[in-house]
């Protein structure tokens, strides 16, 4: 006996049918995996958004952070390679496109073209990611850590178009190295349940020193002021910062320390943008494995390329996820 019939449900769409709202069971469970991720993202962008809001006369400048360019070493570029990280991955969005579009219309050739192109631009995009690691990890210019945990920068006022700009100034060009040999601190030396991870290469009496022998060099603070710009402490003020709350040199960034300013940016940096690139590596090898497909026929002998739909899913997910991390993290 047909039971739909008894149960009035053959026309409804959760009757009981393989295909639900006319999807597949593979490209349903894939969206439940979209929404569920969707809302991990959400959380993360999230705190975010409150850790900044608390400390919002304390962020770091993005401008200020994310300047370097490959092959261009000492011009600063705001937000150029970002902005072209974003492009190419959008660009991949848009060959998968036409990949899922050549599909549908059984083309194997542009599958497995506008596949590889997909591939490209996903493998760039995860190197760009490596290489704006590597270069935030070291730093460029160094700071000197407060006992408060702040963190003072240091520069000098150039002229530029008639104005007075304030340059950063790198630690390594003004400290004065002293002849006696840091060691790196242990368990048995130093704090007993801490070991040192990194020895600076300057302490705070070289960058003393160095600045009082430079007196174009000034400090400038974490602090934003009313124009939006970080507060430049006067030669005297400058000088007596350091000498009295000076802790600790910091080149470049960790989950510790950080030069551009505080800890917690780099932190979100880190998780934020890793989890990122951790998807989309996931998304470049999954679209390896179904480009080998591709060319091997597996989907011309079933007749249907909806594999190659249900990576384009989780491909368009992933660089919606990457609009929204563009945009709070580097834009706003």
């Amino acid at each position: 006996m047909d039971t739909s019939v008894v149960t009035g449900t053959q026309e409804k769409v959760w009757g009981g049918g393989n295909e639900p709202l006319k999807a597949s069971y593979g490209k349903l469970m894939m969206w439940f995996f979209i929404v569920s991720d969707a809302l991990t993202f959400s959380g993360f962008l999230a705190a975010y958004g409150f850790s900044r809001f608390k400390f919002i006369d304390s962020w770091p400048i993005a401008d200020e952070v994310f300047t370097h360019v490959p092959f261009l070493h000492g011009q600063e570029l705001p937000m150029i390679y970002v902005a072209f990280m974003t492009f190419i991955l959008i660009m991949s969005s848009v060959t998968m496109v036409l990949a899922v579009d050549a599909g549908h219309n059984m083309n194997k050739t542009k599958v497995t073209w506008y596949m590889f192109l997909t591939i490209i631009g996903g493998v760039i995009f995860v190197g760009s990611q490596a290489w704006e690691w590597a270069t935030f990890i070291k730093g460029d210019y160094g700071a000197v850590q407060t006992k408060g945990g702040n963190i003072l920068q240091f520069g000098e006022y150039v002229d530029k178009d008639g104005e007075q700009v304030f340059k950063r100034v790198s630690v390594a060009d003004f400290a004065i190295v002293g002849e006696k040999e840091r060691v790196q601190d242990n368990r048995k030396s130093g704090i007993w349940y801490r070991s040192e991870s990194t020895i600076p290469n300057y302490n705070v009496d070289e960058v003393y020193a160095g600045l009082e022998a430079n007196s174009n060099i000034l400090v400038r603070t974490q602090i934003i002021n009313e124009e939006g710009e970080k507060t430049v402490l006067s030669r005297e003020e400058s000088l007596k910062s350091i000498k009295e709350n000076g802790k600790t040199v910091v080149e470049g960034a960790n989950l510790v320390a950080n030069e551009y300013g505080t800890a917690l940016f780099a932190d979100f940096f880190f998780f934020i943008t890793g989890f990122h690139g951790f998807h989309v590596l996931s998304g470049v090898l999954l679209n390896i494995i179904i480009f080998f497909n591709v060319i091997l026929g597996t989907y011309e002998r079933r007749g249907s390329y909806e594999m190659v739909e249900k990576v384009g899913l989780y491909w368009h997910f992933v660089d919606l996820v990457w609009v929204f991390v563009f945009t709070f993290f580097y834009l706003v």
